[in-house]
């Protein structure tokens, strides 16, 4: 971040400040804007929940997300206050409007208000209604007013439009914060700088160089204590319509006219419409393939298949795993397939996103058609060992002309210049100082679920049993089948 960036005066007030989103995320993100002077005096963190609790009693929760307090932590926690009450109750909001008065003249908050919403989906409309009938939606004077909420944004098409409709009729879309936390890693913003400060690669990035571009969000974990919730999620709404495809748009947009937020976002919405729904193209089963993880694993970490998962229907035909095939009609990338697996219960735990290119028509010293090595690719690692890694064809040395893949790698561990923030850390600051680059548009979540909606239809009509994957395998093997029909493969696979 921007050594120069500070938040300004504000009262930052999160509800469900009891919770474990708090406690795990906000909290912990919080201290470290503190540690790094990011967080003046006159910033005044409020609390507000269901549970009972006091302020002291909240400041030492607060102060138990992480090591020891540091003086700068203390200093911040010393300012903290709570309020405890429902959030279909008037009288939370009269107490908050209270605190938040006693904020502006005794800590010098002027005015400006950020309300973080660390709470299930569903509540996010009715708290954002309640905000504004008690009259604290809207910024006094020249102070700000901003909300700020997370994933999922609705359930499909509908139901998002559905929720924006109910928060805007508190709030405008300018002062409206989707947050999507991926935006926030230090890999994902450096594709900013890759496509559009790295002049060698620019003539590269399209569809006269590029053959296919590959996305893989793989976890080993399972469900676990989520069964109940993942039941009304699965892979394509967890994963896809938000992480992926915002991603995506980062990394095969145009360039911005400026690096202006709404320059971005723009560029991002045109890549998000150049995107084919599924299922416009033909028959969805040749576009996407669903899977759910089986029992798997080996003699001694055995692991459960998801139907044997707490909370979770023994007949359930939830997808744990998707691969789709997008197409992208815009004149960059018009014939180059995008292939994006993600799933759960694979063998590693690796988010990475590959521009493969084309392949040279004939190598001379080979026999014709031989291919001794894989693609060259430009590959961006997210997770884990964050960087880039170009990779390409060397000669192994000795008599034989053989060949071998290499790579130049560029990783963040490394660097000098120590660990980028934390993703929270930036949002929150990004969300402060009024920064909305890293956050998602409502046209933008919009055209995402326009892309996915005919898939989840398609798939909630279906008879058909879902297939079946065994734990810590590459998922099922109609996923292989999905690029072996255009004469590719995954480039991580059993």
């Amino acid at each position: 971040m921007d050594s120069s960036r500070k938040s300004p005066p504000c009262a930052l007030v999160i509800f469900g400040a009891s919770g474990d989103l708090t406690r795990r995320k906000l909290l912990p993100a919080l201290r470290g804007l503190a540690e790094e002077g990011r967080l003046g005096e006159e910033v005044v963190v409020i609390g507000v929940a269901r549970t009972a609790m006091s302020d002291e009693q909240f400041a030492e929760m607060a102060a138990d997300a992480g090591d020891r307090p540091s003086e700068p932590w203390s200093r911040v926690l010393s300012r903290a206050h709570y309020v405890a009450g429902d959030y279909d109750d008037p009288s939370t909001y009269a107490d908050l409007a209270k605190a938040l008065a006693d904020a502006d003249a005794t800590q010098g908050t002027a005015g400006n208000r950020l309300y973080y919403l660390a709470l299930p989906p569903q509540l996010f409309g009715h708290v954002a209604r309640r905000l504004g009938e008690a009259g604290l939606a809207q910024p006094a004077g020249d102070g700000f007013c901003r909300l700020v909420i997370e994933k999922p944004f609705g359930w499909d098409f509908e139901s998002a439009r559905s929720l924006y409709a109910e928060i805007s009729s508190s709030f405008h879309e300018d002062q409206i914060f989707r947050i999507d936390h991926y935006l926030a890693k230090e890999t994902v913003q450096n594709l900013l700088a890759l496509r559009f400060a790295t002049a060698v690669f620019e003539p590269m990035w399209n569809r006269t160089w590029i053959d296919n571009v590959q996305v893989t969000v793989a976890e080993t974990i399972g469900v676990g204590e989520r069964g109940e919730s993942y039941e009304g999620t699965g892979a394509v709404r967890d994963i896809v319509q938000n992480h992926v495809l915002q991603v995506l748009s980062l990394l095969l947009m145009e360039a911005p006219a400026s690096f202006h937020a709404e320059a971005i976002r723009d560029e991002k919405l045109k890549l998000l419409r150049a995107i084919r729904p599924l299922g416009e193209a033909g028959p969805i089963d040749q576009y996407a393939v669903r899977g759910q993880y089986a029992r798997g694993g080996t003699r001694e970490h055995p692991m459960p298949g998801y139907r044997e998962e707490p909370g979770v229907d023994p007949l359930s035909s939830v997808e744990t795993f998707v691969a789709l095939k997008l197409e992208i009609n815009n004149w960059r990338w018009a014939g180059v397939p995008v292939y994006v697996r993600t799933g759960k219960r694979l063998p590693e735990r690796v988010t990475e996103l590959a521009l493969e290119f084309k392949q040279p028509p004939q190598l001379p010293f080979l026999p014709a058609g031989d291919r001794a090595t894989s693609p060259d690719a430009l590959v961006v690692r997210v997770y884990p060992d964050e960087g880039l890694s170009l990779q390409f064809s060397a000669k192994v040395p000795g008599h034989e002309f053989n060949l071998r893949q290499a790579a130049m790698e560029f990783r963040y561990a490394t660097e000098e210049e120590g660990e980028g923030a934390e993703a929270y850390e930036r949002v929150l600051l990004d969300a402060l100082v009024g920064d909305a680059t890293l956050f998602v548009r409502a046209d933008e979540v919009g055209r995402a679920w326009r892309i996915v909606d005919p898939l989840l239809e398609a798939w909630a009509a279906s008879r058909e049993p879902i297939p079946l994957y065994g734990a810590a395998s590459w998922g099922p093997r109609e996923a292989n089948d999905l690029l072996a029909r255009d004469g590719r493969h995954w480039r991580l696979s059993g």
